[in-house]
């Protein structure tokens, strides 16, 4: 009955001791993230994580680029990682600004001890470790930035995505749209070659003529096959973003949405260096290793351990002396002594220089995307610039200039090389009117993963 009595005190005092010793938790959501706020990608990667099966509906003709984009958010495993890591790093923190585990402890007297109110057989004890003031907080910041750090590289990845998709896509319309313009050319030479047959035949034309329109014949046939070739490669490279086999077929893209937009370069920069989420990330590691700093030099200061102890005294044989079979119960105090010092320096040392490391990493970043958006912008404007000159100047006058040189030629007042280099010139410029239209867009994709934002467009 003793025993019961002892077990149950012993019991008693571990849970209050444990409970009254159970830190306040204040790193539980360092990010101040509000986990049921999330936005739709990050909420249905959180709903699918681990799922094996398809989250998205099949591609189809109807589908835009906004579809590929959602369906790359949800299924893409690199970006679902990424996202697992932000979760993992965030679940670290209560474990590390958390008391370690108390320790039980059991002794039992292989020769019982005989005192004057009875014999000891047996004792227990509970002891609790505290790492000096300010540790667990220290090591929960540390945490936290790391968590914050992760969350960033997930955005990061979400965006390099998103741009690899747009990028692939964008040069899949471009191929569509020059195997469309080249089939097109191959059939108008064909016609002139034919043309070209015909008045060889009544002497109205000349042999090199047609040898002309047969190896203008050539030259586009081979750069159709290549044009065709190349839908395997830029489909795989798309179906890899999207988590599908590379040889799933893909539907052609139709028309890209041209959108005007605001670009201005201070706005930009500005934003580049204040929301791009690769500097953002390298931000919470300065600040993570700068509290690395301040929580290494804590090592120099002793972490303190109290402690219960119960001894179980039977009652004494003897007599019935005051006291009889009571037992005693022992506090105990102690703390490790910091006594490496120059281990301890070197901890610091250590810590202070991964801080300045980590600054250098942040202004060598900044200095290396600042060159890619001027790079970047340089590309916008070229491709707005390239536009702008085939749509509204060289396609017409190419287009002027074929239906002139075909009229010349009918009323035998032109050559037939006149009409071939018409023709050519025709879908050299249409071909670079579609490069350009695609060379804007992939730009702006890229501005926008570089600034984190969506640019702002013009109204109408």
């Amino acid at each position: 009955m003793k025993k019961i009595t002892i077990a149950a005190i012993l019991g008693t005092l571990s849970i209050l001791f444990v409970s009254g010793c159970a830190p306040e938790n204040s790193h539980a959501n360092p990010a101040g993230y509000n986990w049921g706020g999330w936005g739709a990608v990050d909420s249905a990667i959180l709903a699918g994580s681990g799922s094996e099966t398809a989250r998205l509906a099949e591609l189809s003709e109807e589908s835009g680029l906004s579809d590929y984009l959602a369906y790359a958010a949800l299924n893409n495993p690199g970006l679902e990682a990424a996202f697992n890591r932000w979760k993992g790093a965030l679940e670290l923190v209560r474990q590390v600004e958390s008391l370690p585990d108390p320790r039980f402890n059991y002794k039992n007297f292989i020769e019982e001890v005989e005192t004057r109110v009875g014999p000891q057989q047996q004792s227990f004890g509970i002891s609790q470790l505290f790492p000096w003031f300010g540790k667990l907080d220290l090591r929960g910041d540390v945490a936290g930035e790391a968590a914050n750090a992760a969350r960033q590289r997930y955005e990061a990845a979400k965006l390099k995505l998103f741009f690899e998709v747009k990028d692939a896509y964008y040069e899949y319309y471009y191929l569509a749209k020059s195997i469309a313009i080249t089939k097109e050319n191959v059939s108008l030479i064909k016609h002139l070659e034919s043309v070209g047959q015909s008045r060889y035949k009544v002497a109205a034309g000349t042999h090199s003529d047609v040898i002309r329109a047969q190896v203008e014949m050539g030259k586009l046939e081979d750069r159709y096959r290549t044009l065709l070739d190349l839908q395997h490669p830029i489909v795989a490279r798309l179906n890899a973003a999207l988590n599908r086999p590379v040889e799933a077929k893909i539907p052609w893209p139709t028309e890209i949405k041209f959108e005007e937009v605001d670009v201005v370069d201070e706005e930009l920069l500005a934003k580049l260096v204040t929301e791009n989420p690769e500097l953002k990330t390298l931000d919470f590691e300065i600040t993570q290793n700068k509290k690395s700093v301040e929580l290494a030099k804590k090592d120099y200061y002793p972490d303190f351990t109290f402690g219960l102890n119960l001894i179980d005294t039977d009652d004494s044989p003897v007599g019935n002396p005051s006291d009889n079979g009571k037992d005693p119960m022992i506090a105990s105090v102690s703390i490790n002594i910091p006594l490496w010092r120059e281990k301890y320096a070197a901890g610091v040392r250590q810590a202070t220089s991964r801080y300045f490391a980590s600054r250098g990493q942040r202004s060598q970043k900044a200095n290396s995307l600042s060159s890619l958006l001027k790079m970047t912008l340089y590309h916008f404007r070229d491709g707005e610039r390239k536009i702008e000159l085939y749509r509204d100047a060289l396609l017409p006058k190419a287009k002027e200039y074929l239906k002139v040189t075909e009229s010349d030629f009918r009323a035998a007042r032109g050559s037939f090389t006149d009409l071939i280099d018409a023709q050519r010139i025709l879908l050299e410029f249409a071909l670079s009117y579609e490069r350009a239209l695609a060379d804007r867009s992939q730009a702006l994709a890229k501005l926008e993963m570089l600034v984190s934002h969506e640019i702002r467009r013009k109204e109408n």
